[in-house]
């Protein structure tokens, strides 16, 4: 093959790369992150108050299939006391075994948001929540608001504590069966 037919040969190469990039460009997903999201849980039982909340969730969707995960440290919840943070830590969750939780689901009814339109919409989701090393399917409710062209999505659920493994003396008692999680994380694009 001699210089020109090579050179030949490399601009066709260069014109279908360019092609192909243009192309798969302009059907790109949008995906929308925050590694600052919002999750609170309320475990109180009925001697003492058993709440946390941890401000650097992790989370992406993606726009056109509704795809979500969500990770969250748990080491990063924040308890008004010290004490009861470490007992959470040591004790319930295990935290240096397992030290993260997650989500991997989908929005199933993400084709009924309007991205360029503000305001509430409402949401199904349904995936993999994973607490403790254990895996449990899970679904729930949410809204997802559009405001400034910048989603957020807010919910709330409960899950109960021995579904996840977490054992303690005084889960029942003084700690709640089922803890309320709330969800608040407003997404980048």
């Amino acid at each position: 093959m001699n210089l020109r037919s090579k050179l030949t040969s490399l601009s066709s190469l260069i014109i279908i790369v360019l092609l192909i990039g243009i192309t798969q460009k302009g059907n790109a997903q949008k995906v929308f992150a925050t590694k600052s999201g919002q999750i609170y849980f309320n475990a109180t039982g009925a001697l003492v108050k058993i709440a946390a909340i941890n401000n650097q969730v992790d989370s992406k969707f993606v726009e056109t299939t509704g795809q979500i995960i969500f990770g969250v440290l748990i080491k990063g919840f924040k308890f008004e006391n010290q004490l009861m943070e470490d007992h959470f830590n040591e004790n319930y969750m295990e935290s240096t075994q397992f030290p993260k939780a997650d989500f991997k689901g989908y929005i199933k009814n993400i084709k009924e948001v309007n991205f360029s339109k503000e305001g509430n919409y409402p949401i199904q989701i349904e995936g993999t929540l994973t607490i403790h090393g254990i895996p449990q399917k899970v679904s729930t409710n949410g809204t997802l608001q559009i405001n400034d062209g910048k989603p957020a999505i807010v919910g709330e659920f409960s899950v109960k504590i021995k579904d996840y493994g977490i054992k303690g003396l005084y889960i029942g008692e003084k700690i709640a069966n089922e803890a309320i999680i709330k969800v608040n994380c407003k997404y980048q694009n």
